[in-house]
C-alpha cells in the first residue's frame, strides 16, 4: 500500500530563514556538512543553535546507496587546507562537542583514514576542550585504517549499521558483518574510546531483527546506540515501508538500555549526530 501522507508526529518543518548565518560561515570556510548534503529534517533546529555535522573529503561519495541523498559522482583529490579550516570553524561557532564524517571514499587507499586523522589532530590543536565525535565509513575492512582512527584519539568513534541485514541491499557495497567488525575492532584497539552506531527504521525490518542487531552490537562493545524514523529524500530514492509511531521508539530505547547501552536516543526525528553532545558523560 503506497504512503502518501506523514503522520501527525512527522510534521516538523525547515525553515531556510534559519539556515543564513550558518551557510555563510560555512561558505566563508569552504566546508560541507551532511546536515545540507543529506537534507536532514533537523537542520533548521540545528543551525538555529550553530550546530552542524561537518562533512569531510568532499560532498560525493564513491557509494550508491539507494536510501541517502549525498552526491554519487567521481570525488575530487583531498584538500590539505581542510582540516585546519573545520578546526577554525569550530573555535568561530564556539562548539564543544563536534561530530565530524565523511563520503564513503573506496578510490582513496586508506578510505580517508589519515584525513580523520588530520582532521581529529587539528582540532586539538585550535581548541583542546572539544569533544571529537567521528562517524566514519567502514573503511572496506581495513584493520590498519581502523588502527590510525583510533590512535588519532577521538572521544567517540561511531559507524552507522543503517539497517537489518536482510535488507542491505540497499546499501551498495557494504557488508553487514564487516560493519559489526569495524566496530568490534574499534573496541578492541581502543577500548577507552566508546563506539556507537545508528539504525533507520521504516524500511520493511520487523522488530526481532531490530532486536538481533541491537544484540549483535553489544556483542561487538558498541555502548551507544541512535535509533530514527527513515524518511526518503526523493521519490527517487528507496521508499519507505513503514511510519514508526513514537511509543515502538520509546520501547526500543528500553529494550536497548536493559541489553547494556550506556545510552540511546530513539525517536522519529533521531538521526546519528542529533543531540550528540548527550551521549557522553560531562
Amino acid at each position: 500500500m503506497k504512503i502518501v501522507r506523514k503522520p501527525e508526529w512527522l510534521q516538523k518543518r525547515v525553515s531556510p530563514s534559519a539556515h543564513a548565518e550558518m551557510e555563510r560561515l560555512l561558505g566563508d570556510f569552504r566546508l560541507h556538512t551532511v546536515c545540507q548534503e543529506a537534507l536532514c529534517p533537523n537542520i533548521s533546529e540545528c543551525f538555529r543553535q550553530r550546530q552542524a555535522t561537518f562533512l569531510i573529503m568532499g560532498k560525493a561519495c564513491t557509494r550508491h546507496c539507494s536510501f541517502c541523498n549525498v552526491t554519487k559522482e567521481l570525488p575530487l583529490p583531498l584538500d590539505p587546507g581542510e582540516p585546519e579550516r573545520v578546526a577554525a570553524a569550530i573555535v568561530r561557532l564556539g562548539l564543544r562537542h563536534v561530530v565530524i564524517t565523511s563520503p564513503t571514499r573506496d578510490d582513496l587507499a586508506d578510505g580517508g583514514a589519515a584525513a580523520f586523522a588530520a582532521t581529529v589532530a587539528a582540532i586539538r590543536r585550535a581548541a583542546p576542550e572539544v569533544r571529537i565525535e567521528l562517524l566514519v565509513p567502514d573503511f572496506r575492512g581495513h584493520r590498519e585504517s581502523i588502527a590510525q582512527v583510533m590512535a588519532a584519539g577521538p572521544d567517540i568513534f561511531g559507524h552507522n549499521l543503517e539497517t537489518v541485514p536482510r535488507l542491505y541491499a540497499i546499501r551498495e557495497g557494504a557488508d553487514y558483518c564487516r560493519s559489526l567488525a569495524v566496530l568490534a575492532a574499534a573496541h578492541e584497539l581502543a577500548p577507552a574510546i566508546p563506539t556507537k552506531s545508528g539504525i533507520m527504521l521504516g524500511l520493511g525490518e520487523t522488530l526481532d531483527e531490530v532486536r538481533q542487531v541491537l544484540a549483535d552490537l553489544r556483542t561487538a562493545g558498541c555502548s551507544y546506540l541512535s535509533l530514527g524514523q527513515y524518511l526518503a529524500p526523493s521519490r527517487s530514492h528507496h521508499p519507505v515501508a513503514e511510519f514508526i509511531p513514537p511509543e515502538t521508539f520509546d520501547a526500543l530505547k528500553e529494550e536497548a538500555l536493559q541489553l547494556g547501552f550506556a545510552h540511546v536516543e530513539s525517536g522519529p526525528y533521531v538521526r546519528s549526530s542529533y543531540h550528540a553532545e548527550q551521549y557522553l558523560p560531562e
